[in-house]
This record gives structure tokens, sequence and C-alpha cells, in this order.
């Protein structure tokens, strides 16, 4: 009688808060609010596939930001965000949000930051789920928003685990971001930029040697420049994939057309994740489903891209 084949644990490195919040949360927090829903929240907060564009896909975040203006409801989203990890057979998550947009109600970033750390801390006692939380920049604001925001990070450096860039790259450069991620780099705070997503292998190449990136968020389209193909392999920086929401966002044409496995297979560090559950309807296990079913993953792809999730998993310094 053959032995089970143990769970491959799971790390998901690109994770965004406001995108991951269940619909029923989002429903009773708008109860909670006052906030009257003209849909269910549901048509209000997934997007259809495809959707044809990022600009539109970000549309569908709208009402989640709008009612994630509270600590009570940041912490309620970071604790319920480690439970369906815990689901999903993640043993580290790394969740990203961008603190500068849940102040409507007065909440400072640094209250922001803390409530979803105390979240976290919930959901780690409850679950034994590891988890890292990531600030995002915001390519559209200003470079003197964006440092409020990693200087936010830098005050919270026993919370915050790193700094992301993330927006729309098709309309705003990364580079004006530049001295926020050099004082980033100064304090040891590691560093993630979405690129490649939207935009081409020049967005990607910005993200490595503009802002320093060790890791890069999606970074779909890299295929076409053999020199940034051995950059990446040759200094190991992770490209955070998510497939799913790659198709949602029209950043791939189809699945059959995402490169992940061609990647995987020619020795890049690819990671997968989900990007946003709740926007893309998705979890690693529907991740690592699609890509079995349209490009043949067996248990050693997912294997592999766990291994180099691991190695590139952003960690709190040792106290």
């Amino acid at each position: 009688m053959s032995t089970p084949t143990a769970p491959i644990p799971r790390y998901e490195l690109h994770c965004h808060l406001d995108g991951s919040v269940r619909p029923a949360t989002l429903a009773d927090l708008a109860r909670e609010q006052g906030i009257t829903l003209d849909r269910p929240v549901e048509d209000l907060v997934v997007a259809p596939d495809p959707c044809g564009s990022l600009t539109t896909y970000l549309t569908y975040l709208d009402l989640p930001i709008r009612l994630l203006q509270t600590p009570h409801a940041l912490a309620r989203a970071a604790r319920e965000l480690v439970e369906d990890w815990k689901a999903d057979g993640v043993v580290h998550g790394e969740v990203r949000f961008a603190p500068q947009l849940h102040g409507d109600e007065g909440m400072t970033l640094d209250e922001a930051v803390r409530a979803v750390a105390e979240g976290l801390a919930r959901g780690r006692a409850d679950t034994g789920v590891a988890t890292g939380l990531l600030l995002c920049c915001l390519r559209h604001q200003s470079p003197d928003e964006s440092l409020a925001v990693a200087e936010t990070a830098l005050r919270q450096r026993d919370a915050v685990a790193g700094l992301d860039l993330a927006g729309d790259e098709s309309r705003y450069r990364a580079l004006p971001h530049r001295a926020v991620f050099d004082l980033a780099h100064s304090a040891g705070l590691p560093c993630t930029v979405h690129a490649g997503e939207a935009a081409g292998p020049e967005s990607m190449w910005e993200a490595i040697d503009v802002l320093g990136a060790r890791r890069v968020g999606h970074g779909v389209r890299c295929t076409s420049d053999s020199a940034l193909l051995d950059r990446l392999r040759t200094d190991r920086i992770a490209l955070e994939m998510c497939p799913l929401s790659n198709v949602g966002t029209g950043a791939v044409s189809s699945l059959a057309e995402h490169p992940a496995t061609v990647l995987l297979t020619d020795g890049l560090p690819v990671t997968i994740s989900t990007d946003i559950r709740t926007t893309a309807a998705t979890t690693l296990q529907r991740e690592f489903d699609a890509l079995r079913d349209t490009h043949g993953w067996t248990g050693r792809h997912e294997a592999l891209a766990q291994e180099n999730a691991a190695r590139a998993a952003f960690t709190l310094p040792a106290a």
C-alpha cells in the first residue's frame, strides 16, 4: 500500500489586503457603517473574467478600500486572511497594503499599520501561519507621499517586512520614487516592485537597477529580453507571478500563454501567488489546479516554485 504524499508547504508572497477581503465580511462592514449597497457585494468586488485592463480591474477595489477605513475593519480583514491562508495550505503568507489609502476617517499611517499588524498577530496565534507585512507606495502619488509610507515602515520595523511600489506602470514611471527606495535600502528594508505587468522589460530594468528590487511583482513581460532573463536568473530576483490575475487584467492573453512554466523550467526563480484573492475569485489551490490543467504542472513544479518562494520571502529582523 503506497504512502500518501505529504502536502507541499506553500508560501504566498504577493497578496493585496484590499483585494482579499471576504465578500461576507465586506457586507458586514457595510451594514456596520450604514452603507447601502445597490447590488450584491460579489458584483461589486469580484471582477469579471476577463476584465479587459488593469485600470478596470482596480475599480473592483473601490468598495473594499471605502470599507477598510477603521482599525477594526483592517484588523478583521488581516486576521481572516491568515485563516484563509491556513485553509489554503499556506505556511508563510505576505500581505501588502497602502496605508495612505485608509485615512478617510482620520486614521494615521501608523494606526493603519498597527491595525493590520494586530490582525495578523491574532491570525498567527490562531493558525500557526507565519506572516509578513509589506507597505505599498503608489506610482501615481508624489515622492513625498511615498516618503511618508517608507518612514512609517521604518518606524514600524517590528511589524513591517518590506516595501513595495504598486500602481499603473503604463502611465507612471518608478524613477521619481528612487530616493524613497534608497532610504529603505539604507535601513535594510527589502523591496519589491510591481513591474512587467502593464509595461514591458524597460519597466523591470527600472525596478531592478533604479529601485533595487529584490523581487518583481508579476514580471510576465520579461520574455522578450534575453539580457533581462539572464539578470533575473543570475541575481535570483524572484518573480511574484499571479497567473489567474494576470489573465484577468490582460497582462497575458490567456492562461495558455502565461510564461510561468517556461521561465520556471528555464531556471528563473518563479513563485506563484494569488494577487487579489477576492477580486480574482482565486486561491493558491485554484492557481495550481489551473497550471496543472493548462500547463501540465506536477508536484515537482509546485515544489520548485515553493522552494523559490521560501528563499525569496521577506522576514523581520531578529529581535
